[in-house]
């Protein structure tokens, strides 16, 4: 196999620092894209012991992912799924999303599909504790879909709490967060709950075939990695004047850095899980990275960027290299390329061309294609009825450590090592979650942004 990740160079913030090669025991149950898949675990004490009896699901998080997620998590297991419980920060929030579930399950399924939602008024949330009420509320499964700066929280509680797990990408914002998602990750294994992340690309057939060719060496050793992102920017609402600044921030929450973790953490994370699968999901030695803000000017832009620049070392002369921007009018990519000691590959993301050229020819993915967004759910579903609980935990959080490490290298300009991340105490949460005064950050400037 090329590339697989060795003792010293996966995601142990206890062996980063101390420079050792052990390994939390999260790691070890954890291991591999997919590893609890192929094994049976113990069993699970948060499992409904009658097959056909309805899982029960919480969503917290009522926007367009939520609500998605939710509809997808609604068609799994041939509907033996049903809606318990809703929650938001914002009330309008929960009840458009039981009407837009309702409507798309009618489409999706016929009108007997609505059955499946059951979460009348008493059981839909709102507030900064609606995710504690949901998970209270009696659900077997949470979905996890606000903006990331509350991920860690949200995830901590619904795996303390015994819940299965779907948790959308990224998974934390910075250093104290992530330390947080690892040791859920780690606890989740424990419990025996399943823990299954939004990122969606692994769940694809294409790029889980292109991937194995990988892993069965068809490009010899992998030697570099490129991976972009460059889109236009996302829309956001317009200031209304009775909106106190949490309001409005939550509101617009992809550009405030404390709820995004900023696009390159928020979005490219994307590209970056595909460069980390690539790599074996091994950590780099470092990464130097560029970036700013060169589209958006005046009041109300934000405090993040909208390009990045980044460069990574895997020793022995491997490199990844990425770019991230969200740049109006201007030339859009998604794809993956690698190159190896035999060949080069290339992911065309949105179409169906997954390609490796090799001196002996080129192989072209011919099987089917599948709804990844969907196929999360119909594996996590089917992980539970059968207690072989899906653990996504550690490639999940290496993952989300390097678009981190690309945040703050290019924010800093100075080179980042994991570890910086994984010991950062930079917390970016407000002192107090209220609707409120909150300050209105410029974007930070190399130069006089510090790592802490």
């Amino acid at each position: 196999m090329t590339n697989r990740p060795d003792a010293s160079r996966t995601l142990t913030r206890r062996s980063l620092v101390a420079g050792s090669a052990a390994t939390l025991p999260f790691l070890g149950a954890c291991a591999g894209t997919n590893a609890a898949r192929g094994e049976r675990d113990p069993f699970f004490a948060a499992t409904r012991e009658a097959q056909d009896t309805p899982l029960r699901i919480g969503l917290v998080g009522c926007g367009g992912r939520g609500t998605g997620a939710a509809a997808q998590a609604l068609s799994a297991e041939n509907g033996s799924v049903v809606l318990h419980a809703v929650g938001d920060v914002f009330a309008e929030r929960t009840d458009g999303c039981v009407a837009n579930l309702e409507n798309a399950l009618r489409q999706r399924h016929g009108d007997e599909a609505v059955a499946r939602i059951d979460a009348p008024a008493e059981r839909r949330f709102a507030g900064f504790d609606a995710f504690e009420k949901v998970i209270d509320s009696g659900v077997d499964v949470v979905l996890l879909a606000t903006p990331p700066g509350f991920r860690p929280q949200h995830l901590e509680r619904a795996v303390r709490s015994g819940k299965h797990v779907f948790c959308e990408k990224p998974m934390a914002v910075d250093g104290p967060g992530l330390r947080l998602v690892m040791e859920a990750a780690k606890q989740a294994k424990a419990n025996g709950t399943a823990l299954v992340s939004g990122f969606c690309w692994r769940y694809n057939y294409r790029h889980r075939a292109f991937f194995a060719e990988l892993e069965a060496g068809r490009l010899g050793d992998v030697h570099a990695v490129y991976t972009n992102y460059l889109t236009g920017p996302i829309g956001r609402a317009q200031r209304d004047p009775a909106w106190s600044e949490m309001e409005y921030q939550l509101r617009t929450w992809h550009y405030h850095c404390w709820l995004s973790g900023d696009h390159v953490v928020e979005q490219a994370c994307h590209s970056l899980d595909k460069q980390a699968w690539a790599m074996g999901d091994r950590l780099p030695l470092w990464v130097d990275a560029v970036g700013g803000c060169q589209t958006r000017t005046g009041a109300d832009i934000g405090d993040i960027y909208d390009h990045f620049a980044a460069t990574f070392d895997y020793g022995d002369g491997v490199k990844a290299f990425h770019s991230a921007r969200q740049w109006p009018s201007s030339h859009g990519e998604n794809r993956d390329y690698v190159w190896g000691t035999k060949g080069h590959g290339v992911i065309e993301n949105w179409t169906p061309k997954h390609a490796i050229t090799t001196s002996g020819g080129e192989w072209l993915y011919e099987g089917p294609g599948n709804d990844m967004y969907q196929q999360e759910h119909d594996e996590l579903f089917h992980s539970i009825r059968t207690g072989r609980p899906i653990n996504d935990g550690e490639w999940m959080c290496t993952s989300t450590l390097l678009a981190l490490m690309v945040r703050e290298a290019a924010y800093s300009g100075k080179r980042v090592e994991p570890a910086q991340i994984l010991e950062s105490e930079r917390s970016l949460a407000p002192a107090e979650f209220v609707m409120g005064d909150l300050p209105a950050l410029p974007a930070p400037r190399a130069g006089s942004y510090e790592l802490t």
